[in-house]
């Protein structure tokens, strides 16, 4: 059960109970014990007068260890969530685990020395030949082929091990996660409802298959989708081609991809390039293979490219596939899912020197049947030239290493404003409406939306779900099968709701029996899986529980916010948009919060693919959990930010900091009842102090709540520093009165301003340096700071002051020490005599605060003020005592 929420404190007979040595070491192990006990952070589902603020928290892919990113964005949300904690709303803060998909899978091929092959037996009782490869340790032709189930078991595995390790680094960084709401992609609750979601995009025509030319890994043997694509700069050599006119004229391409020449279909050309207007509507036969293809004009074609001139092939890219549609081509393709030429000479290749050459690159990689083309090509004199080297942008996917490429093959698509379609009768314009949600989302920072409309408008394919691999969430449909053997994929075969989450290739539909399985009459089972996208699109379902707990998902759906990196607002952002558009007609959240990257010291992303990343548990030991979090949250959202170590000092210093100023604050009369009300506040410069910290709770109150934790903590920390800095050592020896010389309400008023600086500096940390802040809270108070009422205005709407006192003391306090710092001497050396000239409108407010400056600068002779035209106080003269002496 949820830690009742503390109420006010009382005015009087509180104590402070502080350790003799204070320490940030071995604050995570004590506090997030004591956290896990009480239920801190329990989500309080059942508070009915209680506002709730629900976090779509991003489920990190399970594939290895996280890394310092992930340590910096995770603390965004971290902070705001303890905000809103504090603010009295009850948090709903789960955590998932994104383990379904390619990378998991990668992993588990070098983890185990594996790979899987669906045509196997499954083996009882199956133990992997190797256990704790990394990266690509184990080359694929050692990897032993294993069954699909038994291949999945292992995934299945070593997620389980990965997700306790992530979860320990959560916990230790101090997330104010609710452990008991926790979800898999991959869990048997997730499957349901995405496959329930897409049987209802099925029903309602926005799922839909096709056969058609898409993106292929072949690498992976899958097909890509558009959100999914990188662009990179890819090494290659221009080829000039030469096809022949029937009149014996060379009409040279440039290419860079010749082993597609038996692929191709047309020679393409601008309508206005004066060059090719005689050769519009004839023919030419391509070199080497002897095949007539026609000359065609095309407003794609790009006169000042190369030649001009280009051939469109089926298929070297995207710009071909437009061609191929939009000028009705044949089809030859010559390309196979793994990047190799297929073995049959095609038909439409019919000279003998043709199918000569075409047989010595039957079953050859690109690579190897490039090579055998240009050869012969120069053999024969239809090469003009040697090749010439390139660069060239292509297309991979984000976590291939090879180019991909263009294969026809049938796959399941979500529509997603890429392509116009029909809803209910009428032409609906998906595009615009997503576009519409864009505007309504409030996003942090708001520049932000640019990149999610940019991506709806430049979307020129709906979304590709199908994923031609194992481990993930089964597409929920088979396909009737004709009495004479031939699959029917136009008949669909669909399960009930009821009886998700179902895999077809175990699973029979409604009406079928297992005999009938893959047999004249019955029926065949979808063997794709969806992509990893298609169900982390739906994690605000899978959280706040739909289809599971209809109570609490009308309670917590739509959410209040979805925090994420920049990087997926086009891929995580955009897709869950999608399905909460199509099925509920709505947003799913009512603000994104975008994060910025973390950047290596050459200003370069940090990611796994790259090599420079950092782990962070060496990070959060080094410096401790408050010093790691304190470097994070001193970046804004959506800015990028250089990894720095020394910003986690500074956070450490910080939390040290707390503790010791806390400690001092709190205990400097001894066993004394803590002085918690503002009536005790009677001098004029701690009715300053306090007047200054009623604006910063507004200023960081006003941060919070605009989404910029990073203004909250800086205005924060500022007024600390200046508060133990300056004030502190300004009223200590008040504070204490070691003499007995000062009046009891001028002690009452240091000691009470004390007491209640740190009252409310403590909270106003909390949400950034949680562990040290609960340390200090806990030297005076029951329960957690991390359940105490944020700081109000109200606490101190009693105080008035002058600020500008507070900058004359600190001016003051400031020309007397450096009296003795030039002279190099002790800070308690004796200041027998000083001179100090001030700005004008300055000697009032000095002779206000003389008293303790006096003292605390170890003033014992005649301190001379005098009003000149200074900008700051100026030390003109002065004399400085003996040294006191040093005790051994």
């Amino acid at each position: 059960m949820p830690t009742e929420r503390i109420q006010p404190l009382p005015s009087s007979s509180v104590t402070a109970n502080a350790p003799d040595r204070v320490s940030t070491d071995g604050l995570e192990a004590k506090w997030g014990e004591y956290w896990t006990e009480q239920g801190t952070y329990s989500f309080e589902r059942d508070a009915e007068k209680t506002e709730i603020f629900s976090i779509d928290t991003p489920p990190p892919t399970v594939s290895g260890s996280l890394h310092v990113g992930h340590v910096f964005s995770y603390t965004h949300t971290d902070v705001l969530a303890r905000f809103q904690r504090m603010n009295g709303k009850s948090v709903f803060y789960p955590m998932g685990w994104d383990d379904n998909g390619l990378p998991t899978e990668r992993r588990v091929q070098n983890y185990y020395g594996v790979r899987c092959d669906p045509s196997l037996p499954y083996e009882p009782d199956f133990e992997p030949p190797h256990v704790g490869g990394e990266g690509k340790s184990i080359k694929a032709a050692d990897q032993k082929p294993i069954s699909r189930k038994n291949f999945i078991e292992l995934c299945q595995r070593l997620t389980a091990e990965d997700e306790q390790q992530f979860e320990a680094l959560w916990r230790h960084l101090g997330l104010s996660v609710d452990w008991s709401h926790t979800y898999q992609t991959i869990g048997q609750r997730a499957q349901k409802i995405a496959q329930a979601a897409f049987l209802r995009n099925l029903a309602r025509g926005e799922a839909y298959q096709a056969a058609a030319p898409g993106l292929w890994d072949v690498t992976f043997q899958t097909a890509v989708a558009q959100a999914e694509l990188e662009a990179r700069e890819y090494p290659g050599h221009y080829h000039a081609l030469a096809f022949h006119t029937p009149e014996g004229e060379d009409v040279v391409i440039e290419t860079t991809r010749p082993e597609l020449l038996p692929a191709c279909v047309a020679l393409i050309a601008h309508p206005d390039d004066e060059r090719y207007q005689h050769l519009f509507n004839t023919t030419v036969t391509s070199p080497g293979f002897g095949v007539e293809v026609p000359v065609l004009a095309h407003p794609a074609a790009e006169i000042d490219k190369g030649a001009g001139i280009a051939m469109c092939c089926t298929f070297g890219d995207l710009t071909d596939v437009q061609w191929w549609r939009e000028l009705a081509l044949p089809m030859r393709s010559v390309l196979r899912k793994d990047g190799r030429l297929v073995n049959d000479t095609p038909d439409w290749i019919e000279s003998e020197d043709g199918r000569t050459l075409y047989a010595e690159c039957a079953g050859k990689t690109a690579f190897s049947a490039r090579k055998a083309i240009v050869e012969k090509l120069q053999e024969t004199g239809e090469m003009h030239g040697d090749p010439k080297p390139t660069q060239r942008m292509t297309n991979f996917f984000e976590k291939g290493d090879k180019p991909l490429e263009i294969v026809t093959s049938r796959q399941w698509y979500i529509r997603n404003g890429g392509r116009e379609f029909t809803r209910n009768g009428s032409s609906t314009d998906l595009r615009e409406e997503l576009i519409g949600r864009g505007k309504d989302l409030e996003f942090h920072p708001d520049f932000m939306r640019v990149r999610y409309e940019n991506w709806v408008r430049g979307l020129n394919t709906d979304w590709l779900v199908s994923r031609q691999r194992f481990f993930g969430v089964a597409l929920p449909v088979w396909y009737r099968i004709s009495d004479s053997g031939e699959v029917n994929y136009e008949d669909v075969l669909v399960p009930t709701e009821d009886m998700l989450p179902i895999d077809p290739t175990v699973d029979c539909p409604p009406g079928f029996t297992e005999e009938q399985r893959n047999q004249p009459g019955g029926f065949a089972p979808e063997v794709d899986i969806m992509d990893t996208w298609a169900t982390s699109s739906l994690t605000p379902q899978i959280a706040a529980g739909w289809l599971h707990d209809d109570e609490m998902f009308n309670k917590l759906y739509p959410m209040s916010i979805r925090p994420q990196g920049q990087d997926i607002i086009r891929t995580w952002l955009f897709s869950t948009a999608v399905r909460a558009h199509l099925e509920f007609g709505g947003l799913p959240w009512s603000h994104a919060a975008i994060s910025g990257w973390i950047l290596d010291p050459d200003r370069k992303k940090m990611s796994k693919s790259k090599g420079n990343v950092v782990t962070p548990m060496g990070l959060l030991e080094k410096h401790g959990s408050d010093a790691v979090r304190y470097w994070a949250a001193s970046a804004r959202l959506g800015t990028d930010a250089a990894f720095d170590e020394s910003q986690m000092k500074i956070g450490r210093r910080l939390a040290i900091k707390l503790l010791n100023a806390s400690k001092f604050a709190l205990t400097m009369a001894g066993e004394g009842d803590l002085l918690l009300d503002t009536a005790s506040v009677t001098e004029a410069v701690d009715r300053a102090m306090l007047c200054r910290l009623r604006g910063v709770i507004t200023q960081a109150t006003d941060a919070f709540e605009k989404f910029d934790h990073t203004r909250a903590l800086e205005v924060t920390e500022t007024f600390f520093w200046h508060f133990t800095d300056d004030y502190l050592e300004l009223v200590k020896e008040r504070a204490y009165n070691r003499d007995g010389s000062r009046p009891q309400g001028a002690v009452d008023s240091a000691r009470a301003t004390l007491n209640l600086v740190v009252n409310a500096v403590v909270r106003l940390l909390a949400p950034f340096l949680p562990y040290s802040a609960e340390e200090v809270w806990s030297w005076y108070r029951e329960g957690s700071v991390h359940l105490a009422q944020w700081p109000t205005v109200a606490e101190f709407s009693q105080v008035e002051g002058d600020e500008h006192l507070l900058e004359v003391a600190s001016q003051t306090l400031s020309a007397l020490r450096k009296i003795k710092s030039e002279a190099k001497v002790s800070p308690k050396t004796p200041i027998l005599a000083a001179n100090l000239e001030v700005p004008t409108g300055f000697a009032d407010k000095v002779e206000t605060v003389r008293d303790d400056l006096e003292k605390s600068a170890v003033v014992t002779g005649e301190l001379t003020v005098t009003e000149t035209e200074v900008e700051s106080v100026v030390t003109v003269s002065s004399e400085l005592g003996e040294p006191p002496v040093r005790r051994k």
